[in-house]
């Protein structure tokens, strides 16, 4: 079967859709495509024009069509399995998938879903979902099943660390621990290749760090928080995820909160999660363009590719980066920051793009990564489209 995740209601979860598919955002361990390339060997996406080059579709002449907000769970696989061409597989009335040759929801006979699966239907989705697929992922990912070389690995881990609870940790070949401590009451830890953890820091599952990326030394991560491949954390991080390829490398707090890549929070940047006065959080919507609540308490930062911020930068509760916003000064900036903007509290200007792209390449160059025409086309076409939000600075 070839499968086809398509895209649904993009601007309800800009600035992160700005730069990628739906079905590349991260929960849990694994990204929403990840999760489906563990049930199917060919899936692709259907996005917007201008990220195709990066995020290419293919078709068949038999397509299952998935919206890429959908979570996958064997139930939901179950009745998937059974959709015959024609047929649109519908949840409490919103489509989950359809099975045709092209895109086309005209015509379709309508089947109800029964299955138990979970569904991004808005940005803060992305951490409050976390921690459950941190767990779903290991049981997808057969992470509970120990392999001989694992087990070797989870010895030295013991031997070396201190593990408190009884639930997994999954080490993957590479991985440095020396003098941690592990706790898995709440939930299980894995540990992805070449991926490290410094001297005495202290992590509570459920918690996922991918290849490469590194927690500093007395770093203090809280359950439920991802960090995405070639991330860099230390302070302290409750229940946040990170993309990839970005950091808070320094003291400092972050909670309830989403990171993009290639961001980088300066020293003692700290966040709200919380309001003085424990009303409901509202957060910035694209495509209402006005402030959403949430329904909860807890909510901090959600922050677009390509953005960072100074040292000792403050963010309030519910606060909205754009992509590539260079953040400074004191005070605290403004709820919604809109993209390429350049400032802080005390004002913002425009974050031109040969600027952008000058920093974007020495940031690449350092993971060995080429700054090339394709992504400096995506850039140029967000710059286009979140113009109109920059006139009001």
């Amino acid at each position: 079967m070839n499968i086809i995740l398509f895209d649904s209601n993009r601007e309800n979860y800009y600035p992160l859709t700005y730069t990628r598919p739906i079905s590349l955002f991260r929960i849990g361990i694994l990204t929403i495509k990840e999760k489906w390339e563990r049930y199917y060997t060919s899936v692709s996406v259907q996005t917007e024009d201008y990220l195709s080059f990066k995020f290419p579709l293919k078709t068949d002449k038999d397509n299952l069509w998935i919206d890429a907000r959908v979570l996958p769970s064997i139930s939901l696989i179950t009745e998937l399995e059974n959709l015959r061409p024609g047929e649109v597989l519908e949840k409490e009335g919103q489509k989950v998938a359809f099975r045709s040759s092209i895109f086309d929801l005209v015509n379709l006979n309508k089947i109800d879903s029964h299955a138990i699966f979970n569904r991004v239907e808005n940005l803060w989705d992305i951490f409050s979902l976390n921690g459950e697929e941190i767990k779903n992922d290991f049981e997808l990912m057969r992470l509970t099943k120990k392999s001989k070389d694992n087990i070797e690995l989870l010895e030295k881990v013991k031997a070396e660390n201190i593990k408190i609870g009884d639930q997994p940790i999954y080490v993957e070949e590479g991985a440095k621990l020396n003098h941690c401590i592990l706790n898995t009451t709440e939930g299980p830890i894995y540990i992805g290749k070449d991926a490290e953890i410094m001297e005495g820091s202290m992590i509570r599952g459920p918690f996922a760090m991918l290849n490469n990326s590194v927690v500093k030394m007395g770093a203090k991560v809280y359950g439920a928080t991802t960090l995405g491949p070639y991330s860099k954390v230390g302070g302290e991080i409750h229940n946040s995820v990170f993309f990839g390829y970005s950091s808070k490398a320094h003291d400092g707090f972050l909670g309830n909160s989403v990171v993009g890549e290639w961001c980088n929070l300066g020293a003692d940047t700290n966040n709200s999660n919380l309001k003085n006065n424990y009303e409901e959080v509202r957060l910035w919507n694209y495509k209402t363009e006005s402030f959403k609540q949430t329904g909860l308490q807890f909510c901090g930062l959600i922050m677009g590719d390509h953005s960072k911020c100074s040292i000792n930068t403050m963010f309030n509760t519910g606060t909205i980066v754009g992509v590539s916003a260079n953040i400074f000064g004191s005070g605290f900036p403004r709820n919604f920051i809109p993209s390429f903007s350049w400032g802080g509290a005390s004002g913002f200007s425009i974050y031109k793009l040969p600027k952008v792209f000058n920093v974007a390449n020495k940031v690449f160059a350092r993971r060995n990564i080429d700054f090339d025409e394709i992504e400096k086309d995506v850039l140029t076409k967000v710059y286009q489209l979140t113009k109109r939000y920059r006139k009001e600075l």
